[in-house]
Parts: C-alpha cells; structure tokens; sequence
C-alpha cells in the first residue's frame, strides 16, 4: 500500500444531519455506521457504555478527552455484544496498559466491527448537541464521500417511534447465574435461593443482574414480547423491568403485560425503559427529550429525605411529570433539569427509577433501590407464608 493509500484509508469524517462536517481519523472498523448523535460525560467505563443495549442506534461520543488507555476485557462487557453503532472521541490512546488487558480499543472494535473517528473536536460537537438537541449523523471511515455521509445522515428516521426492546432482547427464557465482579475473583456465585425474580429483558444490562444474584435473587430472564399470564406461571416472587433502547411508546406487549402484572399485586421495579414502561403503563405519558441524559455525573435528588445521590445516566426518552395520574407519586427528581427520575405507584408494589442504580460505569449513590425491591418481596413473602 502506498504512504498515500495508507493515509487515505486511516481517514474518517463525522457529518451531521445540519450539514456539520467534522475530520478526523479512523479508528475501529472501515465502513459508514447511521445514528442519532448523544455525548456522554462519564470519565471512565468506555467498554460498558459501548456494549449497553440502550445505546442502540445512537453514535456515542465521549466528552473525556482521552479514551483506550486500559484497553478492554472479557469481565467488562454489560451484554453479549456491543450495541453502540459507533463511537466518537478526542484523543485515541497510543498504548494500553492495565493487568486486565485483552486488547486495545481499536482492536476491540475492529473485531465487533463497530466504526469510530478519534482526533476531533469534540467540545465544539457537544456545543452543538446541547444547543440543537440529539441529532442524526453518519461515520465513515475509510473511502470518504461527504455528500453520501450528508444523505445517510438525513433518511435516518429518529429513534421516535422506534420499537427496539424486542429487537435486541433474550430470545427464550432463560436463568442469569453470577454475581458482581470482585478482585481476585471475577465473577462471584453468590448463592441465589431466597427470591424468585422474573426480569423482562428490554436490553438489560448485565450488572443489574449481578446486583440481584448478590441479594440472593434467583433470576429468570424473559424476552420482552412474554404475556404476563407466562410470567404469573412462574410463581415470583417479584418481577425486574429493565432498561433499554428506543421509545417506550410502541411497546404496546409491555405496557399490557405490567398492567396485567399490577392488577394481581405482584411487586415490580424497573430501571430505565422500564421505568417509562411502568409509567405508561399506569396512565402517564413519554416525550422525547431535547439531548436526553448520558453521563455518571447526574445530580438526583429523593423527593422524600431531599438527600443528593449523583447516578449514572442514559435515556433520551422520559415520563412527562405534568401527566401523572394520582396513582402514581414522584419520589425523584433531575437536579440538572427537574425531568422526573423516580416513581411509585400509592396502591400497588411497585416503583421504578430512570437512572442507573446498577452503574457499570458511575457511582453506586442509588444502589438501595435494590434493597427497597427486596424488602418488598420479602413484605409478599411473609404476608403469604
């Protein structure tokens, strides 16, 4: 390959759907990946973010400057595979080094064959994020066409309207063995006899899962098209609604199947996508948010005990406070924006929370909410022992 074929294929552009060109260079896979556009704050957790269903159809870019430098591994990944359609950073770290390497980012995201543009601007791209709101964009990376990149970025139809839980979910029942990762000895096999819970897999990330088995939750995992009636067969003790991509609206099967589930008192909490599932499902309403929330850096606070957690973030959709019926309370609220974080139904056990307790990346502040799903199966198991 000559010097000039070489610098060629190392190339990579960025075009946004105003028309907005960003150059750079390639990082990961040859190709073009379409997306809307999201930045997120967090400092560390590069690997997490990458492979977290929510970030289906969506270009991440990461606003910390500098990304790769521990490379990636197998204990680091929150699903099977990585979710994100492409990646957008500052600076590419020349070498990886940590004792948990495996391999470098760009090796990582060459074998997932994900495409990627490092040496931009990244500042000047989340300016206009947050001034125009998410917007749709086009990576390409390697064979350039700014007008080709211009026209992808432009027929993308949104994520409004998308149905993507049932796209990216389990695709039959199945138990979730393992619990959080500890050094020394990886994965930890806490024993899971106490609760029996059914989560609904929307795109559930994998540290969720883990923080139950740590509480010694017996795990069902379900895909999310599963009837209620399939779930209540199951005998729970209660049931896990998890996070996920897309907007919550076109989830008609959710929104029946957590109806159904709340008329038989079954004790329910949902994160994220779940979270909107669960105020959907009760009479509320979802909008789609200007720039949405993407960072470990959210300041949330407890409606109740005013007390300030700062939690991990990642949604672009959000229940509209100014819609709740009078079943359901809020019990958190967004100290960035006041978008509303928390419910609980007032007759039923159940509530949910829009952040991310679990983190993977970001801080554990709301990793209680775990325990209050606990004690609420624990309040169903006694009152039926």
């Amino acid at each position: 390959m000559s010097i000039l074929a070489s610098q060629s294929a190392n190339r990579a552009i960025l075009v946004l759907a105003d028309g907005t060109i960003f150059r750079g260079t390639a990082i990961g896979a040859e190709g073009s990946a379409v997306g809307e556009v999201v930045f997120n704050t967090a400092m560390t957790g590069y690997q997490e973010i990458l492979t977290d269903p929510s970030y289906t159809e969506q270009l991440v870019t990461l606003t910390y400057p500098h990304i790769g430098n521990t490379g990636t591994n197998d204990e680091d990944e929150e699903s099977d595979a990585v979710w994100a359609k492409g990646l957008i950073i500052r600076d590419n770290a020349l070498k990886a080094s940590n004792f948990r390497k495996q391999e470098t980012l760009n090796e990582y995201l060459r074998r997932h064959n994900v495409v990627g543009i490092a040496d931009i601007d990244t500042r000047k791209l989340t300016r206009i994020l947050r001034e125009k709101g998410a917007q749709n964009g086009c990576i390409m990376a390697g064979e350039l066409d700014d007008a080709k990149a211009l026209e992808l970025a432009q027929q993308f139809p949104g994520l409004k309207g998308m149905d993507l839980a049932k796209e990216v979910c389990c695709k039959e029942v199945q138990p979730w063995v393992g619990g959080s990762w500890k050094l020394g000895e990886g994965h930890t096999q806490p024993e899971q006899s106490k609760y029996h819970v059914v989560a609904y897999d929307y795109g559930v990330k994998h540290n969720i899962l883990r923080l139950l088995a740590d509480r010694n939750c017996k795990i069902t995992l379900v895909p999310a098209q599963t009837p209620a009636s399939e779930v209540l067969a199951m005998n729970p003790d209660g049931v896990f609604l998890s996070n996920g991509p897309g907007d919550p609206e076109p989830c008609d099967y959710a929104i029946k199947a957590i109806q159904e589930l709340l008329d038989n008192n079954i004790p329910i909490f949902g994160i994220c996508l779940g979270h909107q599932l669960l105020g959907l499902a009760s009479g509320a309403k979802s909008v789609k948010m200007k720039l949405g929330h993407h960072g470990a850096n959210h300041p949330v606070q407890d409606s109740g005990t005013k007390r300030v957690m700062i939690t991990s973030q990642n949604h672009g959709f959000a229940i509209d406070i100014d819609t709740l019926p009078d079943t359901l309370e809020v019990t958190h609220v967004s100290l960035f924006d006041g978008t509303l974080q928390g419910i609980k139904r007032k007759d039923k056990p159940a509530f949910s929370f829009q952040g991310h307790p679990e983190a993977s990346p970001g801080p554990h502040d709301a990793a209680e909410l775990f325990d209050q799903f606990i004690e609420l199966m624990q309040q169903r198991v006694q009152a039926t022992a």
